[in-house]
């Protein structure tokens, strides 16, 4: 009969009964350590408490079939135990003999540890993996033309350079911020930022292809306070003065952007990408209403009415992405509802079905709120803009 975890014994001794000592068999089989069972285990191939598994494959020594399925050290107990040299009765094991066996286990260990030392650490994160490439594609078929939202993006061979902002007093909206900015160019472009045409966020950051002159600045700006349209009254056109300061924060380089898009880098370097995707946004954030990622304008497309004093207007969304034939700009179309530019008094009228012949309860008053809490308003008399906050009878 066959031993578990061992090979085929010779038919001479097939029907012969198994020796009361098997410390000489090289065995692979469930016994930690590789030992074959009896009085010592030390005797196996391989020591230490991996499971053999070479006493499944037929026609093989035991223990020497799954010597490539673990890395043993090659100090282990590779040479057979005393008891196992001193075994006279024991039968031969495949007509090799254990200096043999135990040579060419080791030569396989220290190859095996040799492969384990070569080899890279495989990537830990699946953005490190190479996807690999489409094959061969546009080879059978006819050729056509197909109109795409997306289009192409060329980038300059020059950096971008990171600029931090500060203005002071402080302003929560982007729009004053932008006109803050867009004077400062408009009255210091020529003399102090070497012409150059500076990308603004609206908040802290300002972007420009290629270095300014100085790596930190501070610039004085009057603003009027009306957005710049005539008014006849000399204290509507009160001016404010805010101090801009301007300060190098870092250097965008565009060689990563050029390997990634090449192929010969695998992670994609989206603080670049986000950078480029600022700039493209600074002019259309200057000309047209943005609501988060997208921009609405009466002229971008026909508007109407929704009722409730809401209207819509058509715009379109703006993204920039990598792609295999490098950055696409991808532009869908978008509709938003916004407010009618309507007297507060109409507005209340039409989302409410309200008539103010009656004096306005509690529960109203409360409706009117929620519905303009945040609305920006213009003043006709002064021509100032203001936030609802709140509603008082």
């Amino acid at each position: 009969m066959s031993r578990r975890g061992g090979g085929k014994q010779p038919d001479a001794r097939r029907n012969e009964p198994s020796p009361a000592s098997s410390s000489s068999h090289q065995g692979g089989g469930r016994g930690r350590g590789g030992g074959g069972g009896g009085a010592s285990r030390r005797g196996g191939v391989a020591g230490g408490r991996v499971r053999g598994r070479g006493g499944r494959d037929r026609g093989a020594p035991s223990g020497f079939s799954t010597v490539t399925d673990f890395a043993a050290p090659a100090r282990a107990a590779l040479t057979p135990s005393s008891s196992s040299a001193s075994s006279s009765s024991a039968p031969p094991l495949n007509s090799m003999s254990a200096s043999a066996l135990s040579s060419e286990i080791e030569g396989l260990l220290k190859l095996q540890t040799s492969e384990h030392t070569d080899r890279a650490a495989p990537p830990t994160s699946s953005e490190a993996l190479c996807l690999p490439k489409r094959p061969g594609y546009g080879t059978i078929g006819k050729k056509v033309f197909v109109r795409a939202n997306h289009f192409l993006v060329e980038v300059a061979d020059k950096d971008l350079h990171h600029y931090d902002v500060s203005i002071t007093p402080e302003v929560a909206s982007k729009k004053v911020n932008r006109d803050v900015m867009i004077q400062l160019i408009e009255l210091y472009g020529d003399s102090h930022l070497g012409r150059r045409k500076p990308a603004f966020d609206g908040r802290k950051s300002l972007y420009t292809a290629g270095p300014l002159p100085f790596k930190s600045e501070e610039f004085v700006v009057k603003l009027i306070d009306n957005d710049g349209r005539g008014a006849s009254s000399k204290s509507a056109r009160k001016e404010r003065q805010f101090k801009v300061e301007i300060k190098l924060a870092s250097k965008a380089d565009l060689h990563y952007l050029r390997e990634f898009l090449c192929g010969k880098q695998l992670d994609a370097p989206q603080e670049t990408i986000q950078v480029l995707d600022v700039v493209l946004r600074a002019a259309p954030a200057q000309n047209y209403t943005s609501v988060g990622r997208s921009f609405f304008d009466p002229n971008l497309g026909p508007a109407g009415e929704l009722g409730d004093g809401i209207e819509y207007w058509r715009g379109y969304y703006q993204s920039l992405r990598p792609t295999q034939m490098g950055l696409s700009l991808n532009i869908d179309v978008s509709a938003g509802a916004l407010y009618e530019p309507i007297l507060v008094t109409e507005f209340v009228a039409k989302h409410f079905n309200f008539s103010f012949s009656r004096q306005l309860s509690d529960q109203d008053r409360n409706k009117i709120k929620k519905a303009l809490r945040g609305v920006k308003i213009e003043l006709t008399h002064m021509e100032q803009r203001h936030k609802v906050v709140g509603v008082y009878s």
